[in-house]
């Protein structure tokens, strides 16, 4: 009961030390940057000059915003614009391809986080920007040609009425945006923490790592690389980031080898990332399994990119 106990509190520790010196600070100047091009209308502008390139590969306007949120936000980001195309009768085969499109690219809150100890964020915007377009090529013109292409295009972005506000309170607003995001991950990294460290200690991770560990040889990544990969498939992109930044810490993991592996792990292709986008809205579930099979062909793609890249 003590050994639990004394991991339950050094899970806490750890995930307080990442939350507070290395997720808080990003996220806050990330999410205030976002919410003042968001006021100043360049996510809308942006998204309108995109949507008649974007809809050749299936993804309307919405869709285009929606990756936007994702690569600059968070994972969590883009649900509210997939409700507005859910109810807003976007036709279920675009709606498929925008649904592989996210669950391909790269989510915010875990690019940022690793920017700051290593990871090339130049590689990772890009693979995951043809990683995305594979994936919503596949799941638009193969995998989910059989769905319905009647509805709405979704092409325009209709804002509301923006309120006046100073910059300031934009900024403002954008932090604590930021601060409430890092205090909703906080409980999942300490849970997953606590979770990674007892199946280390009843010895699951050292039977997978034997098991796994050839593999990852002929791939050019470590043994140890099997904790980080359980963790993101299992526990979410968040639990990912506490994992690997302990890892890196303690010289279990070099910069190189995260690098390698994160065409594969950078993004929302996960049991957490999954059920929450396709919380979303109702028509979600008919659309998922096409777009599963689209994403994984684009992650297929990003993960061969980042393995010759480095």
């Amino acid at each position: 009961m003590e050994q639990i106990v004394n991991i339950i509190l050094e899970s806490g520790r750890s995930a307080l030390d990442m939350a507070l010196y290395t997720l808080l600070p990003i996220m806050i100047v990330m999410l205030s940057l976002m919410k003042l091009l968001d006021a100043k209308g360049l996510l809308t502008t942006i998204t309108d000059w995109l949507a008649p390139v974007s809809q050749k590969i299936g993804i309307p306007g919405l869709g285009v915003f929606a990756a936007l949120k994702l690569s600059f936000v968070s994972f969590a980001a883009p649900i509210a614009t997939l409700n507005m195309m859910d109810t807003g009768g976007t036709a279920n085969r675009q709606l498929a391809a925008t649904l592989a499109l996210l669950l391909t690219m790269s989510q915010a809150n875990v690019v940022f986080p690793l920017v700051a100890v290593g990871l090339n964020v130049q590689v990772v915007l890009l693979t995951s920007l043809l990683g995305g377009i594979a994936a919503a090529l596949l799941t638009y013109y193969l995998t989910g040609r059989g769905l319905t292409n009647d509805g709405s295009s979704g092409v325009r972005l209709q804002a509301a009425t923006p309120v006046p506000r100073s910059v300031v309170q934009i900024l403002s607003d954008g932090g604590m945006d930021g601060m409430k995001l890092v205090a909703g991950m906080l409980p999942l990294l300490v849970l997953s923490l606590c979770s990674v460290t007892i199946l280390r200690e009843i010895g699951a991770i050292d039977f997978l790592s034997h098991t796994l560990g050839p593999l990852l040889n002929l791939l050019g990544l470590p043994a140890a690389a099997v904790l980080p990969l359980v963790t993101k498939f299992v526990a979410g992109g968040t639990a990912f980031v506490g994992v690997t930044l302990d890892m890196l810490q303690q010289g279990q993991l070099t910069v190189l080898e995260m690098n390698r592996m994160a065409g594969l792990v950078m993004n929302p292709y996960d049991i957490v990332g999954v059920a929450l986008l396709l919380a979303a809205g109702p028509r979600m579930q008919a659309v998922v399994k096409p777009a599963l099979i689209g994403a994984a062909g684009g992650l297929l793609l990003r993960a061969v990119i980042h393995f010759w890249w480095f």
